[in-house]
């Protein structure tokens, strides 16, 4: 079968391009400047798929500009990202798997943000061993690291490795794509950027970091370990003095590479234990909605409590989903029996056992009472003989998890 149209001038074929689609597809999203949707788009996919192979294949696409949202950070504060259209998310992929597989032969164990092979637990349970054999940390964030992408160093990385001129064309288009605000006006780049949303964006960052930091710190620093997801890393030292050492080299590094170092987020972190002892201000860091800090723990052989040093998921990923429950609302929306709301829930409640549950899942029996607490609510309002009774409301809620263990996914794992 002929992979592509040989009268095209760019080698991209249909087959390349429905396969884009579906993952497109299977990873959802909502709809870019042109306002169409998923389920729009996948009613008459065939007439806007054959017009994007079309396109990309004569070397004629360009993409439209990217919408921008707005989502809440955990502090308080708003992420920007980019939403590209539907045709244009299944254009980028098409890339994106093109140039994966070679990519992935060149990035570092290390780097386990956004690849095929590597996921945040992967990332997640290297740090928390590290933490245990190093004494200190310096928990790295790079400030607007996605707005600042330099173009020209990104092309110079590119070009090393992707020889070919239809590639290298399409990823500057889309480097060059202006974004449009939520008030309609259009802001273009001037020459660094890449919009956090895209779906070739954490392919590109990863390729900038890798010779930005990954490679840079490999060759320098042999001896220190670390790990990076995305924009965020760990890096694990010896001592103070090394840490501040290499600190500084960062400062410099990421200066050279047109990038900055967070003021308030990179930190220097003393991994404090039963063994090391030393006071130091410091002695937490956040990755990937969990908190390493000084724990209790029980030993596996003797039973006994010893300080270690340890993850359990944040104060404010707990905050968050605490909002997420509150902003449901039981009593207004108005659930005529506790089976809906069971419905409702499980995805969400499964989702946050799967990733959260990874590392010190008892933590998340804080997140557990305050369901409790709004299910009683919810049985308050429903029923008058429980209203102005508090505990026979917790009766009832305990006779109905006796007689359906299996309503609630927590309850399925053990929490109440």
């Amino acid at each position: 079968m002929t992979l592509w149209n040989e009268t095209k001038s760019v080698p991209i074929s249909k087959d390349q391009v429905w396969s884009a689609y579906n993952r497109v597809r299977a990873n959802k999203g909502g709809p870019g400047v042109d306002g169409v949707s998923m389920a729009e788009y996948e009613a008459i996919c065939s007439k806007h798929l054959y017009k994007l192979w079309n396109r990309m294949a004569s070397g004629c696409y360009f993409p439209p500009a990217v919408k921008e949202v707005e989502i809440p950070k955990d502090d308080g504060k708003k992420r920007k990202l980019g939403v590209p259209t539907i045709s244009d998310r299944v254009a980028q992929m098409v890339v994106k798997e093109y140039l994966e597989p070679r990519f992935e032969k060149i990035f570092s164990p290390n780097s386990c943000g956004y690849r095929p092979s590597k996921s945040a637990h992967q990332a997640l349970a290297v740090v928390r061993e590290n933490c245990w054999k190093y004494n200190w940390v310096i928990d790295l964030d790079i400030q607007g690291f996605f707005d600042n992408i330099s173009h020209e160093k990104l092309m110079l990385a590119l070009e090393k490795h992707v020889p070919e001129k239809w590639v290298l064309m399409y990823i500057k288009r889309w480097l060059n794509s202006p974004i449009e605000k939520e008030t309609g006006e259009l802001q273009h780049k001037e020459g660094k950027g890449t919009p956090q949303g895209g779906v070739i964006s954490p392919l590109l960052a990863n390729l900038f970091l890798h010779y930005a930091f990954d490679k840079w710190l490999e060759q320098e620093y042999p001896t220190v370990k670390f790990v990076r997801y995305a924009d965020d890393a760990i890096i694990h030292c010896t001592s103070q003095s090394q840490a501040k050492e290499l600190l500084a080299a960062l400062h410099q590094r990421m200066g050279d590479c047109e990038l900055t170092l967070h003021p308030d987020k990179t930190k220097l972190v003393y991994c404090r234990d039963y063994k090391r002892r030393g006071t130091f201000k410091t002695v937490k860091f956040d990755f990937l909605g969990f908190s390493f800090q000084p724990r209790e723990t029980r030993s596996k052989y003797t039973g006994r409590l010893f300080l270690g040093y340890d993850c359990a998921i944040s104060i404010s990923r707990r905050k968050l989903i605490n909002e997420k429950l509150e902003a449901i609302n039981f009593v207004d929306m108005h659930f005529k029996s506790i089976i809906s709301i069971a419905q409702k829930l499980n995805p969400l409640i499964r989702g946050w056992i799967n990733y959260y549950g990874k590392f010190r899942m008892s933590e998340l029996s804080k997140v557990f009472y305050l369901l409790r607490c709004r299910l009683v609510r919810w049985i308050r309002n429903r029923y008058k003989r429980y209203r102005y009774n508090l505990n026979k409301a917790f009766d009832c809620l305990n006779r109905i998890r006796k007689q359906y263990p299996t309503l609630f996914y927590h309850w399925q794992v053990g929490y109440y």
